[in-house]
């Protein structure tokens, strides 16, 4: 198995991602939104990257039965459902109804990689559901990582090292990219306080700023959920691991 990682989705185009297997991350915070919408019950999440795209697909919708969802510079939009904080995704809110979901980084990633024959969502809340099943398919994985503004993220970064670390622990035969090693150093380095160091990123301490403290706390959560989050034509729907 190749592990190939990508740090921002700007160095590729669309078409790098045909055909191969592929993990998103935004662990601050919109894989960890959209787990936890679908953890809650959604219908399915579908990720636009403007807000044109937005209003335009909400346009189409009836019977209140979607919502829109999404931030600019961590804040709710204005005239939304909800923002981008996974506690605002609780079942009351959300259960039975389809979520439009724009945010500043994660949602463009996934539209990025749209060409993927296999999509996953990935944070840390269940990377060990994607560690087993990417063990389980064992196909070649490019993990790419959202960024912040198409720079650097710290924070996505040791998510990467993380599952890297995971699969390492399968006793696969693998191969990395300099970036994979790279990510797996990060790790190793922060592994012992991820919530710490999620504070102390730059993202973090922005969304601490505006009081979105407790979302790092939830992002922060190692293995809590069993499911995985799965992009196919358009929406995000948890993965049925029994077809």
């Amino acid at each position: 198995m190749k592990i190939h990682t990508l740090f921002t989705p700007q160095s590729v185009d669309e078409l790098y991602f045909a055909g191969k297997t592929t993990v998103v991350i935004d662990v601050l915070r919109s894989s960890t939104t959209i787990l936890t919408a679908l953890q809650n019950g959604a219908r399915e999440v579908i990720p636009v990257n403007s807000l044109e795209f937005a209003m335009k697909v909400s346009g189409n919708a009836f019977g209140g039965q979607t919502l829109l969802g999404g931030e600019r510079n961590t804040k709710k939009i204005e005239g939304f459902n909800l923002g981008n904080s996974p506690l605002e995704y609780t079942e009351n809110a959300i259960r039975g109804k389809s979520v439009i979901l724009f945010s500043s980084n994660g949602t463009g990633a996934i539209i990025k990689a749209k060409y993927s024959e296999k999509l996953f969502v990935c944070s840390f809340n269940n990377i060990e559901a994607i560690a087993n099943y990417l063990t389980k398919i064992n196909n070649d994985v490019e993990i790419l990582c959202s960024g912040s503004n198409g720079m650097f993220s710290l924070e996505d970064s040791v998510c990467a090292g993380n599952l890297i670390d995971l699969l390492e622990k399968k006793e696969l035969n693998l191969t990395y990219s300099d970036a994979s090693i790279s990510s797996k150093i990060l790790f190793d380095n922060y592994k012992n306080d991820l919530l710490n160091m999620m504070k102390n990123s730059e993202h973090g301490k922005k969304l601490i700023k505006y009081g979105f403290e407790k979302d790092i706390e939830l992002a922060a959560e190692v293995g809590i959920y069993d499911n995985i989050p799965y992009y196919l034509t358009g929406v995000i729907k948890l993965l049925n691991r029994n077809s």
